[in-house]
């Protein structure tokens, strides 16, 4: 398998950065809605750290991301209807935009409160804006709600993954999964 994408199917860091950063969205989604069920006060903080962590590293992997999809190739897409590759373009550039804003939106909600943030202990990272106590509960909102968006285009993005791959049986999916062979008998423009 080749580094860089084809003109068939995506590359192995185009894959890795997909799949790294959908594991680690999914893992701290839930990491981040268990956080209460944490048996002790310093429990709650050190995985509040250890969620604010990943989430960092999910917002630098997404700008990794971005910087290797200006150099590399992107597969051509299968045939499909005008109407499902717009709205598939609209939920990658909206599932882009939240996976920047939803790391960003805890960073500004950890500024308001005050706190400093720490990537894995190694490091501080600079407040975005004072600490403001009474913009807590927005900050806090908003990054909650941003959240549970992320889930509604995920259930989107999946399932038309999933349209692709159990009904039109085309190499949509397969092109993104690590150790696959794409289909040679996808159907083609006329088949559908």
């Amino acid at each position: 398998m080749s580094l860089r994408s084809n003109d068939r199917q995506w590359g192995s860091v185009a894959k890795f950065l997909h799949w790294a950063t959908a594991l680690l969205i999914i893992g701290n989604g839930i990491f981040g809605l268990m956080m209460d069920l944490a048996s002790s006060p310093m429990q709650k903080i050190n995985w509040l750290a250890l969620h604010k962590s990943i989430g960092l590293t999910v917002l630098a992997l997404l700008m990794l991301r971005l910087v290797w999809r200006l150099g590399d190739r992107r597969p051509a897409e299968d045939p499909a209807p005008r109407w499902q590759q717009l709205a598939a373009h609209g939920v990658h550039l909206l599932l882009y935009v939240l996976i920047a804003a939803i790391p960003l939106s805890g960073w500004w909600f950890n500024s308001v409160t005050g706190k400093p943030l720490q990537f894995f202990k190694m490091f501080n990272l600079p407040a975005l804006g004072g600490a403001n106590p009474d913009l807590r509960h927005l900050s806090h909102s908003i990054h909650e709600n941003l959240f549970w968006i992320l889930v509604a285009l995920l259930v989107l993005h999946v399932g038309g993954a999933l349209k692709h791959h159990l009904l039109d049986r085309d190499n949509t999916l397969l092109r993104m999964l690590p150790f696959r062979r794409l289909r040679n008998n996808a159907p083609s423009q006329g088949e559908r």
